[in-house]
């Protein structure tokens, strides 16, 4: 190969790598950017029903009866939705007297499926668990996988965190959107998409 010809080659391998660069560093920001794109839009005027089959829960309503709510997106066939569930029970129960009400909602799963995944790991007492016929609560809330937790608060979306949280994590958000504070929508641990991704 002739110098120049080395040369074009080395400039046009510069140029690949420096356009790689900028758009993994752009998707990563659109990624980060999707969390939060809903963040200040009023709560969807959904009602979604029972996961026991006992009537339905119209979740813009139940957020103008709490101060927050917590909207935990989970599926039986995700293993970081049951390494969660302990500590959305217990953070369920320690803010139930705060104006505070948990919803868990079933995510692209059968209702008996989910029925034997709480009836395994708990259920919280004041804890509404739904079901999502055809998906219309993940879409309005532009769910990316499971686990992913959403809070609603004064009418509004307040944020949302993807991927597997714990007590603490979930604690501090409650206590800043109680003191009235904002919280950053972000990914907090892994998730999973659908039952046959591993990520």
């Amino acid at each position: 190969m002739s110098r120049q010809g080395l040369r074009l080659l080395t400039a046009g391998l510069v140029v690949i790598g420096l356009l790689a660069a900028i758009f993994a560093t752009r998707l990563g920001d659109s990624e980060s950017a999707g969390y939060a794109a809903l963040s200040g839009s009023p709560v969807p005027d959904l009602t979604l029903p029972r996961l026991n089959g006992n009537g339905s829960v119209n979740l813009a309503d139940l957020s103008d009866a709490h101060q927050v709510v917590v909207v935990n997106f989970f599926a039986s066939w995700c293993l970081q939705c049951r390494n969660e569930h302990p500590d959305l029970v217990s953070t369920a129960a320690a803010y139930q007297d705060r104006s505070v009400r948990f919803v868990g909602v079933s995510f692209q799963d059968d209702p008996a499926r989910s029925t034997a995944f709480l009836d395994e790991l708990g259920r919280g007492t004041e804890t509404e668990y739904l079901t999502d016929p055809g998906s219309r609560a993940a879409i309005e809330f532009g769910i990316f996988g499971v686990p992913e937790t959403v809070f609603l608060s004064n009418g509004v979306i307040a944020g949302k965190f993807l991927g597997e949280t714990d007590a603490l994590t979930l604690s501090q958000a409650l206590e800043q959107l109680l003191s009235g504070e904002e919280i950053d929508s972000r990914q907090v641990g892994e998730f999973r998409q659908d039952p046959t991704s591993d990520r």
